[in-house]
């Protein structure tokens, strides 16, 4: 049989009316810009019945063990005080990455600028250790805020002046700031009376912000929330809010109403870097009372986790954090059931994985042909 022979066959079996009813094409939406709101919601419960296959993998009962990692993050006073306590970090840097994400800049160095804030913070109780509180404790913040600030410019030049990836540098950064952190814990500022393990001498009374009665919750935490009031504030009623918002919806349409776009950038990741600083001064003073070797548990990498759920919306971040926080919390606490604390670490990579999933999917939109 001919090839033309067998097209004409093919057309006669194939009907328009059977073309029309049973075909579907995906398109994508232009007027979905991001997922709906209750997307967020779909993709943590798909994540927690995902991680449940891998807990049943293991002999597991996975509703006894999301249960005793509720009960661990928020059962108790001292749960809920620490996972307070695990929030204020991932408060201040979700907050960081998320003035960057206002328009595009896809920061991923919060952990790098968390970890530079506490080096420097930690350089004044080294350098200046006689400083009483109502000193020392606003010169490590002025420090913190600065060092991280220069960490986030690291990236910010290269990519208003140089055209240079953000992704790139914000994340080789990261390592370099880690391995400054091993360097000063290990050699110049280890204590000599800390048996070789790789930290700082503890801090003073008057270099450790002040706790709310016997838990560990700290005064980190009232930072945390000043700043995300601040930052709510200047989204919505200030004029470089105003610009954050222009940018972030039509980058040339700001650049043609006059906007510096190279200005603006440079400032946000200025600012990001600081508050990641921030976030690194209010652990090691507020919760390690010393710098040492893994300060961090992953708090930048987790913050970017928590700044996309929280869709950059301020009560948004809050309520992230307080959730991310207990993922930590509770891992801990599912030790006693012969798990691993990693399994909170499993969760945040699910849920990211369905968010940017989500994402995706909700840009189109399936259409039936005919």
């Amino acid at each position: 049989m001919s090839e033309r022979s067998a097209a004409a066959l093919i057309g006669e079996q194939e009907t328009p009316a059977a073309k029309g009813r049973f075909s579907f094409r995906l398109e994508i939406d232009p007027a979905r810009k991001e997922s709906p709101w209750w997307m967020t919601i779909v993709s943590v419960v798909l994540a927690l019945l995902l991680c449940a296959v891998f807990i049943a993998a293991n002999g597991k009962n996975p509703v006894e063990v999301y249960g005793k990692m509720l009960r661990g993050a928020f059962g108790s006073e001292f749960g809920i005080t620490e996972t307070l306590v695990k929030a204020i970090p991932l408060l201040l840097c979700g907050l960081g990455v998320s003035i960057a994400y206002r328009i595009s800049v896809w920061n991923i160095g919060a952990e790098g600028q968390f970890v530079a804030g506490a080096i420097a913070a930690t350089a004044v109780t080294i350098y200046f250790p006689g400083l009483p509180f109502y000193a020392s404790i606003p010169l490590m913040i002025v420090f913190a805020i600065a060092a991280g600030g220069i960490w986030g410019a690291l990236t910010a030049i290269p990519k208003t002046y140089f055209q240079v990836n953000e992704l790139i540098t914000s994340l080789m950064l990261n390592y370099v700031a880690l391995l400054a952190l091993d360097y000063v814990v290990f050699d110049p500022w280890r204590d000599p009376e800390g048996f070789n393990f790789p930290g700082t001498p503890m801090f003073t009374e008057a270099q450790t912000l002040p706790v709310l009665g016997d838990t560990r919750l700290h005064f980190g935490l009232v930072i945390a929330l000043a700043a995300v009031a601040l930052y709510a504030f200047m989204i919505r009623y200030t004029r470089w809010g105003y610009e954050l918002r222009l940018i972030g919806a039509n980058p040339e349409a700001a650049k043609h109403a006059g906007i510096n776009l190279k200005r603006n950038i440079l400032i946000v990741m200025i600012v990001s870097g600081a508050l990641a600083g921030i976030a690194g001064m209010s652990e090691v003073s507020g919760v390690a009372h010393r710098l040492m070797y893994g300060i961090s548990p992953g708090y930048g990498y987790t913050a970017i986790i928590v700044a996309w759920i929280a869709k950059l919306h301020p009560l948004g971040l809050v309520a992230a954090s307080v959730l991310f926080g207990g993922l930590i919390v509770g891992g801990y606490s599912v030790q006693t059931l012969g798990l691993p604390s990693s399994i909170s670490t499993m969760l945040q990579g699910a849920i990211l994985f369905f968010l940017i999933a989500g994402n995706i999917a909700a840009k189109f939109r399936l259409r039936r042909n005919g």
